[in-house]
């Protein structure tokens, strides 16, 4: 597979990202996860829990 590393994700590709996400969710994730990286645009920031945030309404979420 042709990886191109500027550009958005082909259809493709984040059905693999959601699947690797998904994979390391399930096994990998502990409690949390909090990431960050650097885009065109500005700092992007990732946060991932297992529980859900004070006051959320879990409708507040897409499921993948």
């Amino acid at each position: 597979m042709d990886h191109v590393e500027n550009g958005r994700l082909s259809d493709d590709e984040f059905k693999e990202f959601l699947s690797f996400l998904k994979r390391f969710c399930a096994h990998d994730l502990d409690q949390w996860e909090a990431w960050q990286t650097a885009t065109p645009y500005g700092p992007v920031y990732v946060n991932m829990t297992r529980s859900l945030p004070p006051e959320t309404d879990p409708s507040a979420f897409r499921s993948i």
